[in-house]
């Protein structure tokens, strides 16, 4: 892994476990987040809205893994908007200026929520989206322009449909919810995950793919695609990992 990646979002929870994982197979990566990541001395300081700040970030970068976002339902005017949808627009136009060969996005299975709650099963990423609110809202978004990316400006996309990988505070919330483990995304998973799809070959251009770990009881998320062309291998089951 020669090429320089950067992690938006790399001192969250995720963040650091894409991190982690990175490092662990020889990467160059950078970090760009409001706080410093304990992982990373190279880590620029900002939020979604400083282009200044992420156009420093970007230089130098071959791929570019974009976590930062708020992480659900919130209010749209004051949160989603700035963070999930000019911010998405701050970053890929930085990573597109920057001549950034590959943008690895973080969408979420929330696109799928309601066929996730009734199937039929294993969903998979070319069926019809039925999102949850808002926040699945701004993520439906972020996959159509990957898309556009790719056909106008010829960089590679892989956009990611992620399991639940919890948040500090969200344990008792999993633990409570018998299908949600079905779609958990352990950290240590979900940085392999992540290691993949920099690794993808160069061919792979515009990419749609569900990332989980194992289900515990009824497999819900098909991962047949991260499998057959990123070479993805989940490893854990709920609660493992947490």
């Amino acid at each position: 892994m020669a090429q320089t990646v950067l992690v938006t979002g790399s001192s969250g929870k995720l963040g650091h476990a894409v991190v982690a994982e990175l490092l662990q197979r020889g990467g160059k990566v950078r970090g760009f987040d409001r706080r410093p990541s304990e992982l990373l001395p190279d880590t620029i300081l900002g939020d979604l809205g400083n282009r200044l700040a992420l156009d420093a970030a970007m230089s130098g970068v071959s791929c570019l893994i974009h976590l930062a976002a708020t992480p659900d339902d919130d209010d749209f005017v004051s949160s989603l908007l700035p963070n999930n949808i000019l911010g998405l627009y701050n970053v890929m136009e930085s990573a597109r200026a920057a001549g950034v060969s590959r943008i690895v996005l973080a969408s979420s299975g929330q696109v799928n929520w309601w066929r996730q709650m009734s199937g039929p099963y294993p969903i998979k990423e070319d069926q019809p989206v039925t999102p949850k609110g808002w926040y699945a809202a701004t993520k439906m978004f972020m996959e159509a322009i990957g898309c556009g990316f790719t056909q106008l400006h010829g960089i590679s996309v892989i956009v990611a449909r992620l399991g639940w990988c919890p948040r500090p505070g969200q344990e008792e919330e999993i633990r409570e919810a018998q299908w949600a483990h079905d779609i958990y995304f352990s950290p240590r998973d979900a940085g392999r995950f992540f290691a993949c799809c920099v690794e993808a070959p160069e061919s792979v251009r515009y990419l749609l793919v569900n990332g989980a770990s194992l289900p515990e009881r009824l497999e819900r998320i098909d991962l047949s695609v991260a499998r057959d062309i990123l070479g993805y291998i989940p490893k854990d089951t709920y609660p493992q990992g947490m």
